[in-house]
C-alpha cells in the first residue's frame, strides 16, 4: 500500500511537470501516449485509494460528467470593468490627465484577450478556487470545470508566492477548437456558437466538466490581487507569476509615452490577425501599484487602467438570400445568408440585416457583393453594399409584409424600425420563445427544460403557454421521446423548486416587453406587488426607476391583455411569488418617504445610495415631480433636474446630510408593511388604463 502510495505522488509530480512543459511552454518532453499511460495509472490508483486522491490530482483535468450546480460567492477584491476607447485621441487625453495628477509614470500595455473572465484563487500554492466575474462584487463558483483546463495550474512552482492571492484573467477558446467544436455540433444538427468568446463562456457554464475537457479552453492570467504580493509594480508581479507555472502573455510592453503606447497599438492591430485566438483591443495600466492607489477607482472602473478598443473588422462577400426570424415579442428579424468568408478567426454564412428601413438605406439586394463587420454583436452585421460589383439585372429587396411562421399581416408601431407580428397567442415562434425566456436561468430557472424539450412538448401538446409548465402530466411527460421517468422527474423537481424564486425573477420571467431583468428588479422594488403594477396607471409607472413612457406603455398593453391575465391567474393558483420579499428595516427613518437619488458620490454608487433608501423606509423615484419629498443631489446633478426642483420647493440633501438624516432614526423592529389589492379577475372589463 505503502508503495502505491508513493507512486501516486510520484505520478502527481511528473504529470504536472509535464502538463507545465506541454501547455505553459509549448515544449513536450514526452509523447500523448505515454501521458495518458500514466494519467491512466493515476486515476486506477485513485480508483483504488479515493481518501489519498487530491482534490488538484491531475485527474481532475479529464472532468467528470456528474452535473452539480453553481454556486454564487462574494470576490474578495471585486473584479471591476475598464473603461473602453475608440480613439487615439480619447486615449491621449486619458494619458495626458495620469500625467498630470502623477507625473511621468510607466505604463503596461497588453492584448486584450477576447473571452470570459476569471478569477483564481491560490492557497498555500494548490488552486482553492475558480469564480466568473457575475456582477464585480459575487460571481460563479466553476472550480470544477477550470481545473480541466490544462493551462491553469493546479499547484504552483517556484517559491515567492503569497501564502493567500487571487490571480484574474481570460478563459478563451482559440479558433482551433473553435472550429472544431462547431464542426462537431453542425454534424449532430445542433445549433452552431456565433463566436470564440460566447463558446468559452458558454462552455465554462457547461454542467458536465467532462464535456469542459472535451471542448479545448485555455487560459491566460493577467492581474494579480492580494494583501501581501511580492512586488511593487503590476509587470513585476506578473513576470513572478510566469515563473510559478501561470500562462502569462509574451505579447506585452512597458511603455513611457503616448508615441510608444500608441506604436503599440498600431502594431498589434494588424498582428492580431495572425494570433490563434481572438483579441479585440489593448489594455493600458499604470504599472505602479502606488500610482494606481493615488489615482482609485470610479464606482465601476479603475482610473488607472482603459481598454482601446479595436475598429471592428470588415470583409466582402455575395448575399445569398434573406430568412425572416420571428422573436417572443413578435420582433421580425431579417437575416442574410452569406457565401462563406472568413472575418476575425472564424467562418461566416449569416449575418444581421437588422430591419426593412436598413435594407433600404443601403438599397441591399440579393446577389450583391456586400461589406460585412463582426464587432461586439451575437453575429456579424452588413454595413454596406459594394455597388460597383452589383449585377445589371438586379432588383430593389421586397420585404415581407405577412408572418414567415403563421400567416398573419406585419404591423409597425410607431417610433418602431422592426416590423412585428401581432399574433401573440397562435404564432408558434413566439409563444415557444416566451417559454423558453420564462423558464431561463436569470428567470423562472426550471432545470431540464430547454429549448429541444420545450419544443417536443409543444409539439406534443403538453404546453400552450408558460401557465401549463405547472399543470405537466408526470406519466405522458416520461413518456415522450428522448425523456423517460428520471428526465421528467428532474423537470418536475425543477418546476416545484421555481415556485421558491422571488418576485422580481418572476416579473421578469413574464416577458412583459421591454422589461429586462434591471427594470424588472426596479419596478418590483417600487410597486412590491405584482397587483400594484397591473394596477398602476401610465404616470405612476413611470415613477419608477428605469421606466419611461414606451415601458410604461407596454406594461399597461400586457395587463390589459385578456390572454395574459388568465395565464397571470393560474400562475398564482400554482403558487409563484407575486409579492416581493420584505425585509427589516434598519431605522424608520425615511419610512413614508419618497427620494430622487442624483449626481455621483464620493465613495458610494448611486445604487449604493438607493439601497440605503430601502433600508430605512424609503421609496426612491427617477423624476423630480411633486410626489418627491427630497433629493440627494452628488456631484453633476443634471441643472434641469435641480431647476425643476427648486421650482416645486422640494428640499436638496447633500451627501453627508443625508447621512446624518438615516443616522438619526430610530432602530426598526418591524418589517415594511406592503398594501396588496387583489387582481382583478380575467373575466373584469378594462377601465383607461386599469384593470
Amino acid at each position: 500500500m505503502h508503495d502505491e502510495l508513493r507512486r501516486m505522488e510520484e505520478l502527481t509530480k511528473l504529470l504536472d511537470y509535464h502538463s507545465h512543459k506541454y501547455y505553459i511552454e509549448s515544449a513536450p518532453e514526452i509523447s500523448d501516449f505515454e501521458f495518458d499511460a500514466m494519467l491512466r495509472e493515476l486515476q486506477d490508483l485513485e480508483a483504488k485509494y479515493p481518501e489519498a486522491a487530491d482534490p488538484n490530482s491531475p485527474t481532475k483535468r479529464v472532468g467528470s460528467d456528474l452535473t452539480s450546480e453553481f454556486q454564487s460567492v462574494e470576490h474578495r477584491f471585486p473584479m471591476q470593468s475598464l473603461s473602453n476607447t475608440y480613439s487615439m485621441e480619447e486615449l491621449g487625453e486619458w494619458i495626458e490627465r495620469i500625467v498630470r495628477e502623477i507625473g511621468e509614470v510607466e505604463f503596461v500595455c497588453e492584448l486584450k484577450f477576447d473571452g470570459t473572465a476569471i478569477s483564481l484563487c491560490y492557497e498555500n500554492g494548490a488552486l482553492q478556487r475558480a469564480v466568473t466575474r457575475g456582477d464585480g462584487r459575487r460571481g460563479d463558483d466553476v472550480t470544477n470545470n477550470v481545473r480541466t483546463i490544462g493551462s491553469v495550474p493546479l499547484r504552483l512552482h517556484g517559491e515567492g508566492y503569497p501564502s493567500i492571492f487571487e490571480i484574474r484573467g481570460e478563459i478563451i477558446m482559440p479558433y482551433a477548437s473553435f472550429d472544431r467544436l462547431n464542426a462537431e455540433r453542425e454534424a449532430a444538427g445542433e445549433p452552431l456558437f456565433a463566436n470564440p468568446r460566447n463558446a468559452a463562456s458558454g462552455t465554462l457554464k457547461n454542467q458536465s466538466s467532462q464535456v469542459v475537457a472535451h471542448r479545448g479552453l485555455d487560459c491566460t492570467l493577467y492581474q494579480l490581487a492580494g494583501d501581501d504580493l511580492p512586488y511593487a509594480t503590476h509587470h513585476e508581479n506578473l513576470e513572478a507569476a510566469r515563473s510559478w507555472g501561470f500562462k502569462i502573455s509574451s505579447h506585452t510592453a512597458i511603455c513611457r509615452s503616448r508615441e510608444e503606447i500608441e506604436a503599440f497599438i498600431n502594431y498589434w492591430d494588424v498582428e492580431r490577425k495572425n494570433l490563434p485566438y481572438a483579441t479585440d483591443g489593448i489594455v493600458i495600466k499604470v504599472d505602479s501599484y502606488a500610482n494606481q492607489r493615488t489615482l482609485g477607482s470610479t464606482a465601476k472602473a479603475p482610473r488607472w487602467a482603459v481598454a482601446y478598443k479595436f475598429q471592428a473588422e470588415r470583409a466582402l462577400t455575395k448575399l445569398i438570400s434573406v430568412d425572416f426570424q420571428v422573436g417572443r415579442t413578435g420582433a421580425i428579424t431579417p437575416v442574410a445568408n452569406l457565401e462563406a468568408v472568413q472575418l476575425a478567426g472564424t467562418s461566416v454564412k449569416r449575418a444581421s440585416l437588422h430591419n426593412a428601413e436598413q435594407i433600404a438605406l443601403m438599397d441591399i439586394r440579393l446577389g450583391d457583393m456586400v461589406y460585412v463587420e463582426k464587432g461586439g454583436e451575437i453575429i456579424p452585421k452588413i454595413t454596406g453594399v459594394e455597388l460597383t460589383m452589383r449585377e445589371a439585372d438586379s432588383k430593389p429587396f421586397e420585404y415581407i409584409t405577412h408572418c414567415p411562421e403563421c400567416g398573419a399581416e406585419l404591423v409597425r408601431f410607431e417610433g418602431e424600425a422592426k416590423h412585428y407580428c401581432p399574433n401573440q397567442s397562435d404564432c408558434p415562434p413566439q409563444i415557444i420563445g416566451r417559454i423558453e425566456h420564462f423558464v431561463k436561468r436569470k428567470a423562472m430557472d426550471i432545470e431540464g427544460l430547454g429549448g429541444e424539450t420545450i419544443e417536443l412538448l409543444w409539439q406534443n401538446g403538453l404546453i400552450h403557454n408558460i401557465a401549463d409548465i405547472y399543470s405537466l402530466d408526470p406519466i405522458k411527460l416520461a413518456a415522450l421521446p428522448r425523456l423517460g421517468e428520471k428526465s421528467a422527474a428532474n423537470i418536475l423537481e425543477g418546476v416545484r423548486a421555481s415556485k421558491d424564486v422571488p418576485f422580481e425573477r418572476v416579473l421578469f420571467a413574464l416577458g412583459i416587453r421591454f422589461v429586462g431583468e434591471t427594470t424588472a428588479k426596479y419596478l418590483a422594488s417600487h410597486f412590491r406587488t405584482l397587483d400594484a403594477i397591473a394596477n398602476a396607471s401610465l404616470e405612476e409607472l413611470a415613477e419608477a426607476e428605469e421606466v419611461g413612457a414606451k415601458i410604461a406603455a407596454a406594461i399597461v398593453d400586457y395587463f390589459a391583455d385578456d390572454t395574459n391575465r388568465q395565464i397571470i391567474e393560474v400562475l398564482r393558483g400554482a403558487g409563484l411569488r407575486f409579492v416581493m420579499e420584505e425585509k427589516s428595516l434598519r431605522s424608520d427613518a425615511l419610512v413614508g418617504k419618497s427620494v430622487v437619488i442624483s449626481g455621483k458620490f464620493e465613495g458610494r454608487s448611486r445604487d449604493d445610495m438607493k439601497a440605503l433608501v430601502e433600508e430605512h423606509g424609503g421609496k426612491n423615484l427617477a423624476a423630480v415631480s411633486a410626489n418627491v419629498d427630497f433629493i440627494v443631489a452628488g456631484e453633476n446633478m443634471g441643472p434641469a433636474k435641480r431647476q425643476k426642483a427648486e421650482k416645486l420647493g422640494i428640499t436638496i440633501l447633500n451627501e453627508d446630510e443625508f447621512m446624518a438624516l438615516i443616522a438619526g432614526g430610530n432602530q426598526a423592529t418591524t418589517k415594511q408593511e406592503t398594501e396588496t389589492k387583489e387582481l382583478p379577475k380575467a373575466d373584469k372589463p378594462v377601465q383607461g388604463t386599469l384593470f
